[in-house]
């Protein structure tokens, strides 16, 4: 017995067209699920506020004070009662001499006012002072330098004997190296003037002033060919034994 075939069924016939059907609809959907969103739940909570209430505040009702009016000022006072007083005493004038001259009256010269000129004490320092004081002694030395160093040695030997190194053991002062700073100047004169020490006690600063106003006289700094005050510092060192 053969089977029987109707045309119409068979299957194979539109196997094409139901392919790309079905390929579209699965690529379709295969976009949809991947460009798919999900977003969190938020939960908003409105709040009212109503300012209302806050803003109405009950005044309380306070008393209310009266304030007295002002006393009436004071009635002015009476005025004084003004005497009329004769003026019964004479007044001398007082002539004004004129001093204005006459034509005929002699003009006395005057002669000529001389003004005197102030040399002011002009200060140059030690260390630019064309030509330096010089110390008794110094004299023989050659140059500006060499007056110098012999004016230091000079001066630091005259302090050296003169100066009473006993007197700190004397004051009470412990035991160390002492340093006083002695300043002073060599006037036009070649006097020494306006002393001033520094140092660790009232004492060492008299005994330090004493010694270098015993200085000898010297021959005045110059500069520029004239006498100057000359500015001179010195310290004095020494040291303190147990």
């Amino acid at each position: 017995m053969e089977p029987k075939k109707n045309l119409k069924s068979d299957v194979s016939r539109n196997s094409s067209l139901f392919f790309a059907v079905g390929l579209a609809l699965m690529m379709g959907i295969t976009y949809l699920a991947i460009n798919y969103k999900t977003y969190d739940k938020v939960d908003v909570i409105a709040d009212s506020l109503n300012l209302d209430d806050e803003l109405d505040e009950e005044v309380p009702i306070t008393e209310q004070i009266v304030t007295p009016p002002p006393p009436p000022p004071p009635p002015p006072a009476a005025p004084e009662i003004i005497e009329v007083v004769e003026d019964e005493e004479e007044v001398e004038e007082t002539v004004i001499e004129s001093t204005e001259t006459e034509m005929e009256a002699e003009i006395v010269e005057v002669e000529e006012v001389e003004v005197a000129e102030v040399e002011e004490d002009l200060e140059v320092p030690f260390s630019v002072i064309e030509n330096v004081a010089v110390f008794p002694g110094c004299e023989k030395e050659k140059g500006n330098a060499a007056k110098k160093d012999c004016m230091n040695d000079k001066v630091n030997k005259f302090i050296g004997k003169k100066f009473n190194t006993d007197l700190a053991g004397d004051l009470g002062l412990p035991p160390g190296k002492k340093r006083i700073f002695v300043q002073f100047k060599v006037d036009k004169s070649g006097n020494i003037t306006s002393i001033v020490a520094r140092g660790p006690h009232p004492g060492l600063e008299k005994e330090a002033k004493r010694v270098i106003g015993q200085l000898p006289k010297m021959q005045p700094g110059k500069q520029r060919g004239k006498a100057v005050v000359m500015p001179f510092s010195i310290p004095i060192v020494f040291q303190v034994q147990d």
